[in-house]
């Protein structure tokens, strides 16, 4: 019985047209990174000498930290070279004390790879290894503290470089080692002329709505996280193609996106005006059973009574504003929605003028 050749195994790489358009339009350099002006001229400057420090970089999500490193070891060491010198680990999965040991300690320990005759003509090519830690607030205080020894050892090869959202969750002994870089919010116009300039390569259509209002819609409901703008907008250019419809619409991205459509939130402040326990839980028993998120009606909730300067309809601004925070919170730790929907529609009730 003749035996079955083996198969060899394949490397499978997408092509580019199946890449997630926040990977295809991730900056291939710090010339492409906007709005970070400080940050990218200070590791301009230590990319000319090639010496770079420990570095720290925070701030909120889809504000280009990750980015901004990727960039800067292309621009050190080349595509192929960084295959060996730079290791990039999501601590948010890997926190713990054994990762740093293991993986970290033994990536920096490691001998510099030599770089080939062409990449020295090309790139600067310094003589150490970069560690990327990204989401580093999620590591256990453990496993920051063994951390810090290892920076310490191994500091004459290896550069970390920390990624975090919250700078005050990272220990003191860590942080006073590295250089910070705040990476602040993007401002509106940088960030819609990348949504504008992706939008227009990908070849988006859009309906009778304009490519900057629909864009600039986007934005607003991602509250300037360019990471998750770009993929609403792709998202919302794949169910488009589908749909075969004429182009995309503000409604289409506010019916993607789960925001409550402004017909259904008068009709729920109204609702709520009446004072009447019964008639607001009925209405929010029907409201729960059509899937919307309650974090985002907290949200909406606190533009319409405060952004949108509704607030003269309320006895005490403090009190509201106040029980909206203490919702959100307990949303966010993983309490029960239509408990604390309920909770908040009756003493909003309450504060009705």
């Amino acid at each position: 019985m003749s035996q079955q050749p083996l198969l060899k195994k394949q490397k499978f790489s997408a092509p580019v047209e199946n890449k997630p358009w926040v990977e295809k339009y991730r900056p291939a350099n710090l010339d492409e990174i906007t709005a970070q002006d400080h940050a990218v001229q200070v590791l301009k400057s230590s990319l000319r000498t090639a010496n770079l420090p420990h570095m720290l970089f925070y701030g909120p999500p889809g504000t280009g930290k990750t980015s901004t490193i990727l960039a800067l070891t292309k621009e050190l060491f080349g595509p192929r070279l960084m295959k060996t010198r730079v290791l990039e680990l999501n601590a948010s999965d890997e926190r713990g004390i054994s990762i740093v040991r293991e993986k970290v300690k033994s990536f920096a320990g490691l001998t510099v790879s030599k770089p080939s005759k062409e990449d020295l003509e090309n790139y600067a090519c310094p003589p150490y290894k970069i560690v990327i830690l990204d989401e580093a607030d999620s590591m256990t205080a453990d496993a920051q503290a063994a951390l810090r020894r290892t920076m310490e050892t191994y500091s004459n090869v290896t550069r970390f470089c920390l990624i975090c959202n919250y700078v005050t969750r990272i220990i003191d002994p860590l942080a006073s080692r590295c250089s910070k870089f705040r990476f602040k919010p993007l401002d509106s116009f940088n960030a819609l002329s990348r949504l504008e300039y992706i939008a227009e390569q990908e070849h988006v259509m859009f309906s009778k709505n304009s490519k900057t209002q629909v864009c600039t819609k986007i934005l607003n409901i991602c509250d300037g996280d360019l990471r998750k703008a770009i993929t609403l907008l792709q998202s919302a250019s794949k169910v488009n193609k589908q749909q075969d419809s004429d182009g995309l619409t503000e409604a289409q991205i506010e019916e993607l996106a789960g925001v409550i459509p402004e017909n259904i939130l008068n009709e729920l402040i109204s609702v709520i005006k009446t004072k009447s326990a019964n008639k607001i839980i009925a209405y929010i028993k029907d409201f729960m059973n059509q899937g919307y998120s309650v974090s985002t009606v907290v949200s909406q909730l606190h533009n319409y009574y405060f952004v949108s300067e509704k607030a003269s309809d309320l006895k005490n601004n403090n009190e509201i504003d106040w029980l909206l925070f203490e919702t959100d919170s307990k949303l966010t730790n993983g309490t029960n929605e239509h408990i604390q929907f309920l909770n908040l529609a009756l003493n909003l009730a309450q504060q009705m003028l």
